[in-house]
């Protein structure tokens, strides 16, 4: 709270105040009008005496001081380093109260005598019912960085004084004390409010940390290079998700009230649930990860606890024990339900039956699936029945002997079935096998051995049996296309992954694959197209997405991360614009989409239209800059 206006001036406006009630406008700011209002309530006068009593008495210091020890033990170094700062200007770093008592005083011998004077020592109280207006008693009563300099005080006493003054908040939004800056009128320095305000929220940060060991901390910025520095956000998070701390900043990037603290959960305000978060940390611990809140905002976010807290039974339980099937997990409740009724079986002679579209990770689940049993060091051995040319299909399962028939190796071949022996046999589209292989293979399951082609003798086979299907089995079995003898063998359990399109956990598939495509690299998609994208309907499942997400990394720039619209293919980017959306709602586009160009200002106008003409919003959502945006709107 600078201003340029003479010391005479400012007599003249504080007499008005005292006399009329106002002053002359432009000559003062509304907080310091304010602050001299209350001044003149507490029933002080410029040239008048202070009240009695203004210093504590030992007693009562060392009770404040006591009541305020951990305040003071992070604030000693932070005041010492903030004092290194502005030790030229010959000026005292101040540490007071909530009520604006003074605890603690690091400054130049110079200044210190001077300011003895004024009571500028530990134990005067500068409340501004006391002391008038001063940049701590201002910054108490406003909650917020205040400066006065020279004749804004108050008292005429003090007006030799330039100060400025930050709050120091708790994790809970209460206000904890007030870091001040103080010296002689004549050497003020600009930056020195900034320099309070940064050493304050220091202070804060420190206290946070250390008042959080036992919580998960989630650490924000808008840049991932924000991250670790004295303007990330913090937010405390308790075992079941609620915030129940956060500092200054973090309130500001997650738009909430410090009221809310306590009383809200982060899948609230953000697009990723407690689980998730977890899930990630564990995977790739102090990964700096893309989050969105709800209205699509782009913030990067690291999760950190000690261990204690992570093994501890208080919190959330992971959502699966550390297997395969847990890495593959990403949040959507559909898909961990499958995953956790198949652990239950592994390793217990039940075959799995994995059913779901074309796409959506079937192998991938049976791979997890097969690492996560006690069979994982054994071998596994996949075949897509559908993909075997019919004529070969016998000979690829069973095996044959040596010259069993023309074109046959002379050595003879083992078999597929045979190569699963102590692992794991994934039949993937199952319901693409031939009827007659389909008698074989149910004797193989029966018996437990492969009689291969041309003769021979069995073979004993013990291997964990995964079929897969897109199709409805029990529908085939019913019309006689599918044996039922062999249905019923291999659905000891059956399970459905989900469609790409059903799954709530879109956000953090699509991390995933970014992160596996280039480890290392923060990747993101654009805040409107990732949400579109999350609406779409995606035919191919993931495996769509796994494709549409490699060529569109493949296309950026090497001093790029953020995935945008012109990064996309022509006729994937036209989908995404033009389909309907879940909601059977159609994004609006002025014309059908013929070129890249055209489907740039078609992602242009959308941003726009959804930051209602926000030229800095619609540029952030697409991931460009503002001049970029004005480029493409003028071409």
């Amino acid at each position: 709270m600078r201003h340029s206006s003479s010391a005479l001036a400012l007599r003249h406006a504080r007499q008005s105040l005292i006399e009329h009630g106002n002053t002359p406008a432009g000559v003062i700011s509304a907080q310091l009008a304010r602050s001299w209002q209350r001044s003149i309530a507490a029933g002080l006068t410029p040239l008048g005496h202070l009240p009695a009593a203004e210093l504590s008495s030992s007693g009562e210091l060392r009770q404040v001081l006591a009541s305020n020890h951990e305040l003071l033990a992070y604030s000693r170094p932070v005041m010492q380093y903030l004092f290194e700062q502005v030790q030229p200007l010959q000026s005292v770093v101040v540490l007071a109260d909530q009520r604006g008592t003074l605890m603690h005083t690091l400054g130049d011998a110079h200044f210190m005598s001077k300011s003895a004077r004024v009571a500028l020592a530990a134990g005067a109280c500068w409340h501004e019912e006391q002391r008038g207006t001063n940049a701590i008693g201002t910054a108490l009563a406003e909650q917020c960085a205040v400066e006065i300099h020279g004749a804004e005080h108050f008292l005429e006493r003090n007006g030799f004084l330039t100060c400025a003054a930050a709050p120091i908040m708790s994790s809970c939004g209460t206000l904890l004390g007030i870091l001040d800056v103080s010296g002689e009128q004549h050497s003020g320095h600009p930056h020195t409010l900034g320099l309070v305000n940064t050493a304050a929220r220091m202070i804060e940060n420190r206290l946070l940390i250390a008042g959080c060991r036992r919580h998960l901390r989630l650490h924000l910025h808008v840049q991932a290079e924000g991250i670790g520095t004295v303007a990330e956000g913090i937010v405390a998070l308790s075992e079941d998700g609620w915030i129940v701390g956060a500092n200054r900043v973090a309130l500001t990037l997650l738009q909430l009230t410090a009221p809310q603290i306590g009383a809200i959960q982060i899948n609230h305000v953000m697009d990723v649930s407690l689980d998730s978060l977890l899930v990630r940390h564990r995977r790739r611990p102090g990964q700096i990860m893309p989050l969105h809140r709800h209205d699509g905002t782009l913030l990067f976010a690291q999760l950190h606890s000690d261990n204690a807290v992570l093994a501890s039974s208080a919190l959330v339980p992971a959502p699966a024990p550390a297997d395969a099937l847990a890495a593959l997990d990403s949040g959507d409740l559909r898909w961990r339900s499958a995953a956790d009724k198949v652990r239950r079986v592994l390793d217990k002679a039940i075959p799995i039956l994995i059913q779901g579209e074309s796409g959506v990770g079937k192998e991938f689940f049976a791979r997890a699936a097969h690492d996560s049993s006690q069979r994982r060091n054994g071998p596994f051995v996949a075949i897509n029945c559908g993909a075997i040319p019919e004529h070969l299909i016998e000979a690829e399962l069973f095996g044959y002997a040596p010259g069993a028939f023309t074109g046959a190796r002379k050595e003879g071949s083992p078999g597929r079935l045979r190569q699963a022996h102590g692992g794991s046999l994934f039949l993937d589209e199952i319901g693409d096998m031939p009827l007659q292989m389909q008698t074989r293979l149910l004797r193989v399951l029966q018996e437990r051995s492969v009689t291969p082609l041309g003769g021979g003798a069995a073979v004993a086979v013990d291997f964990t049996l995964l079929c897969a299907t897109h199709c409805k089995l029990r529908e085939a079995a019913e019309q006689g296309t599918f044996r039922s003898d062999l249905y019923y063998r291999i659905n000891g359990l059956t399970v459905q992954l989900p469609a790409l399109r059903e799954r709530s956990d879109f956000c953090n598939l699509v991390e995933n694959i970014l992160a596996g495509l280039h480890p290392g690299r923060l990747l993101h998609l654009a805040p409107v197209l990732l949400e579109q994208m999350r609406r779409h309907a995606w035919p191919g499942n993931l495996r769509q997405l796994s494709s549409v997400l490699r060529t569109a990394a493949a296309m950026l720039d090497a001093d790029e991360n953020c995935i945008s619209w012109q990064h996309l293919p022509d006729d994937i980017a036209e989908d995404l614009l033009v389909a309907p959306a879940q909601d059977d709602q159609k994004i609006a586009v002025p014309t059908q989409p013929q070129s890249l160009k055209q489907l740039s200002h078609s992602a242009i106008e959308l941003a726009l239209e959804n930051s209602r003409g926000n030229i800095s919003l619609a540029a952030r959502t697409l991931g460009i800059s503002r001049q970029t945006l004005y480029r493409k709107l003028q071409a």
